[in-house]
């Protein structure tokens, strides 16, 4: 399996923490913050991953390497300082060659303490674009997904008033897509937001539902830097408590 992590953000909100460091680099309890993301991936079975990088992109690809000590074969799709935004970046995965014919998609910022082989199934084992969804009813962030009866799912970031809209979850940061699909919806160098091409396949009814029902973590703000630290923090001393 092949997951796609986008890491070319600015990090505009964390920017007082992480110093002149990229996101996927803040130290958690003394480890880069990507390393987590790694082992996690590793873990599951995925053995491709894809960086998408950008602001400070060499620094991520200088402290990851070839991924070989992870387990995994690390390639990358750097745009430089011209960012082209979340769409436009994995466009540019795939003019490099770099994308699988269906692939996992997870956010720079996102630790996601669930598993992946059941994702998979739910896509028909990547034939079917799916997303993660959280039952959220405003509790972390605005809701911007609903999950129909059939599984599928509609999803709209940008809309006004969510709540008079009926939707009541959250995109839980991992996806699964097919390439043709990002072909299809962004041009060849061209900006683009992933919400819209993920909009426009909840529309047409081909974006299905996965509801998981733990919390995510995210190192994008102080406060979700905080609460992974803590649960870091948790996991270890249950795994040192497990030794004695």
């Amino acid at each position: 399996m092949q997951c796609v992590i986008l890491a070319g953000g600015l990090g505009t909100r964390i920017r007082e923490r992480g110093a002149d460091l990229p996101k996927a680099l803040i130290p958690v309890l003394g480890k880069p913050f990507v390393e987590y993301q790694l082992e996690w991936l590793a873990r599951q079975g995925v053995r491709s991953v894809v960086l998408c990088v950008g602001h400070l992109g060499a620094m991520i690809a200088a402290a990851v390497g070839d991924g070989a000590r992870f387990g995994l074969s690390v390639t990358y799709a750097d745009e430089g300082e011209i960012l082209r935004g979340t769409g436009g970046a994995l466009r540019l995965a795939a003019d490099l060659g770099l994308l699988d014919e269906s692939f996992f998609l997870l956010y720079g910022d996102s630790y996601l303490p669930i598993d992946l082989a059941p994702v998979w199934r739910t896509s028909e084992e990547g034939q079917v674009c799916t997303m993660t969804v959280l039952r959220n009813r405003g509790r972390w962030d605005r809701s911007n997904a609903l999950i129909r009866a059939d599984g599928a799912l509609f999803y709209d970031k940008f809309i006004a008033d969510p709540v008079a809209a009926g939707l009541d979850s959250i995109d839980y940061g991992l996806s699964i897509l097919r390439r043709e699909a990002v072909l299809r919806e962004f041009a060849r160098g061209a900006k683009g937001d992933l919400a819209t091409l993920m909009n426009k396949l909840s529309i047409a009814g081909r974006l299905r539902a996965h509801e998981v029902h733990v919390r995510f973590y995210e190192i994008g703000s102080p406060d979700g830097l905080d609460d992974f630290v803590a649960y870091v923090g948790a996991q270890n001393g249950e795994a040192n408590s497990d030794t004695n």
